[in-house]
């Protein structure tokens, strides 16, 4: 079949469903909610969505078997809004998450952490409910529609023309991909972590953001790296998570962490609530820094006089 698709330059088709292989206690590992990810040992890499880990399980199958050059589609993927009662992990907003976070990841040109850079000929099962499926009843509601045409739930697939009347001459190409650093103005809203947001809450917000977004900034050497906190960290890449994915609310639900808010952090600082927590961070940082290097100076004083 491989070399079927080889010989005539087309794609395999890879149905992609974590909704069927997840369980309550991996749900946002599933839906690309913030999560803390899972370890892959044999490829020494960090997978916080079980979406990409399929894929990349295929991709390496056909790489074993010779066919690496072939290409992948999703032939469909989704995630139903209702199910049988008592069934933890589906709803509107677990089917927002799962088909949101897809289509970042395969038209969003980040591609996947073992096929980078690449954009997926990709379909959303399904267009609407069917009904007269067989049970069990979530096979019956995995429309992104109502019947009368109208979104279920907001994945941005829906805009407002400007015209009443198409352009005669529309471009060929896609939309360029959302810049990964976040807007100087922030288009009059931003995202900001929540007063009191637990600390391992927001280091998995890095994890899991830092897979969409240029997180170099936060790294050593990078011009947003000090103070080296959690806190700080998350402050940005939180923020830029939010403004390259077009500033939808649910871009800073975090899990409960993130907030929007129309004050500008970087203007309206003090008013911001998270700005008390972190500048007690940097001071801790800049104080322990001090201690070290006082430390080291009063070590080499003590070195120097036993030398004498």
């Amino acid at each position: 079949m491989l070399k079927f698709h080889r010989d005539t330059g087309s794609p395999l088709m890879v149905n992609a469903y974590p909704y069927f292989s997840y369980k309550a206690k991996n749900l946002d590992y599933a839906v690309f909610r913030p999560n803390a990810g899972v370890y892959d040992a044999a490829a020494k890499l960090n997978y916080t969505s079980m979406f990409d880990a399929q894929m990349d399980a295929v991709c390496t199958a056909m790489k074993k078997l010779g066919y690496g050059d072939v290409e992948i589609a999703v032939g469909e993927a989704g995630w139903p809004t209702e199910a049988d009662a008592g069934q933890v992990g589906v709803g509107v907003e677990e089917a927002r998450d799962f088909n949101a976070g897809m289509m970042r990841v395969v038209s969003g040109g980040k591609g996947t952490p073992l096929m980078p850079g690449k954009s997926f000929e990709t379909y959303i099962f399904s267009l609407f409910d069917e009904n007269q499926k067989p049970l069990p009843i979530a096979e019956r509601h995995f429309g992104i529609f109502n019947p009368d045409f109208t979104p279920k739930y907001d994945l941005g697939l829906l805009t407002q023309s400007p015209s009443p009347t198409p352009s005669p001459n529309p471009s060929p190409k896609p939309s360029p991909s959302p810049s990964p650093k976040p807007s100087p103005s922030g288009g009059g809203k931003w995202c900001v972590a929540k007063a009191g947001a637990d600390a391992t809450d927001l280091q998995n917000n890095i994890n899991y953001a830092c897979g969409y977004v240029d997180c170099k900034p936060i790294q050593s050497g990078g011009a947003c790296f000090n103070p080296n906190t959690v806190a700080s960290h998350a402050a940005y890449v939180m923020n830029a998570y939010y403004q390259a994915n077009g500033r939808h609310d649910y871009d800073c639900d975090f899990k409960g962490t993130g907030v929007v808010t129309s004050n500008d952090p970087t203007v309206n600082f003090w008013s911001q609530p998270w700005a008390a927590a972190l500048i007690a961070d940097m001071i801790l940082f800049d104080f322990t820094w001090w201690a070290r290097d006082h430390s080291s100076r009063r070590w080499r004083h003590k070195v120097s006089v036993q030398h004498k």
